[in-house]
């Protein structure tokens, strides 16, 4: 409340010295004496206040540091009483419960948050896409021509002439919800592994299963009943051979995507059309891959970076070999986030625990400007 007052204090001196400028401005004249010295007072006392509300905002800033701490202990007890419930074992005193549902224990938020983040690190196609978490259907407008022909013009007028008036439309981009879900299996017998971190197991466990569904489906979802991927763009390039890609073809295929989206656009691609493209050499004899230790990945094709997937398809006849573009392109809503559960009774006789993950979204292409792929030649 002190640093609310302190900034409406400073904003209401600030419009007093901007009166006082305006005044003689409206005049057409110079302040007078009078109104120069209360004027530079004005700004005197402005400044001073300035650095007692970054003082003030400082010291917020280190009381919210502070308090970090706190938050660290609970996800540390969160993380014991987990580990505790999936072996089995006796609570410690003073720490959290695990909350109980229909089917079994729900992991606390923060582990599922630490899946989820895990998630986003193993599939840099979701950590560019653009995401939502919007319970429901989700339209998202698009800015069109209507009729594929129409749209906003601007031209040299002359005066006293009417302006033609063309159209465009909005569309939109529904987005719903599949549900999708993991189990992984761990063996009781972790009970007695001391040294091994159950909570960690689970997490990359989890996020490793996850990452690669969502990888696939985003890459190459069809979108009947299903998640649409960016291999389904508008913008198709198409190679002159069925099993080799040229140089020339992957400036051309960068060249298709307009230079505003350039900035984010990046390439992806199968590990073998990766060992193909690695190959290729320029007029001077010099690789056309090159290493870069300062990018997202340490390679870089034609000056962006370059991500592999094995869930891309290869340079096989008809196949759409190459990605390229602004991933942000691609809308992605989690309608429920990623819930998981403890199974320990159903699993009990194969001396093992469940870990169940349920989640809801739906991916759509929304942008299709940003979105580029080069297509192999078809057989024959």
């Amino acid at each position: 409340m002190k640093l609310k007052a302190l900034i409406e204090k400073r904003n209401s001196l600030i419009d007093e010295a901007e009166g006082l400028l305006q005044v003689a401005e409206t005049e057409t004249r110079a302040m007078s004496a009078e109104e120069k010295e209360k004027f530079d007072g004005l700004q005197a006392e402005i400044r001073a206040l300035g650095e007692t509300i970054a003082a003030a905002e400082q010291a917020e800033e280190q009381e919210r540091s502070a308090a970090v701490p706190a938050d660290e202990d609970t996800a540390a007890k969160e993380d014991r009483a987990f580990a505790d419930y999936v072996l089995g074992r006796e609570s410690r005193a003073g720490e959290q419960n695990m909350t109980m549902g229909n089917n079994g224990a729900i992991i606390p938020s923060t582990i599922a948050n630490r899946i989820i983040k895990a998630v986003r690190d193993r599939c840099p196609i979701l950590a560019r896409a653009t995401r939502y978490n919007v319970k429901g259907a989700l339209k998202i407008p698009v800015w069109g021509k209507a009729g594929g022909t129409h749209d906003i013009a601007v031209g040299y007028h002359t005066e006293f002439t009417e302006l033609t008036a063309d159209t465009g439309k909005f569309t939109s981009v529904d987005l719903g919800g599949f549900l999708a879900g993991s189990l992984v299996l761990i063996g009781r017998s972790l009970e007695n592994n001391g040294s091994f971190s159950v909570t960690g197991f689970i997490v990359d466990q989890m996020a490793e299963e996850i990452a690669a569904f969502l990888e696939k489906e985003l890459l190459t979802g069809a979108g009947a009943n299903a998640a649409q991927g960016i291999l389904n763009a508008e913008n198709v390039k198409t190679a002159a051979a069925a099993a080799a890609i040229t140089a020339d073809e992957l400036i051309e295929l960068q060249a298709s995507v307009k230079t505003a989206y350039q900035p984010n656009a990046c390439f992806i691609m199968h590990p073998d059309t990766f060992t193909a493209i690695k190959k290729l050499k320029d007029g001077n004899n010099r690789y056309l891959l090159q290493d870069d230790i300062t990018g997202d990945f340490p390679y870089r094709l034609l000056g962006k970076p370059v991500f592999l997937s094995d869930n891309m398809p290869t340079m096989a006849a008809g196949s759409s070999a190459v990605f390229y573009g602004d991933c942000s392109g691609l809308a992605v809503n989690f309608r429920e986030n990623i819930s998981l559960e403890i199974l320990r009774e159903k699993y009990a006789t194969q001396h093992a625990v469940g870990v169940v993950a349920w989640f809801e979204f739906d991916a759509r292409i929304m942008d299709n400007q940003r979105l580029a792929v080069l297509k192999m030649k078809a057989a024959g």
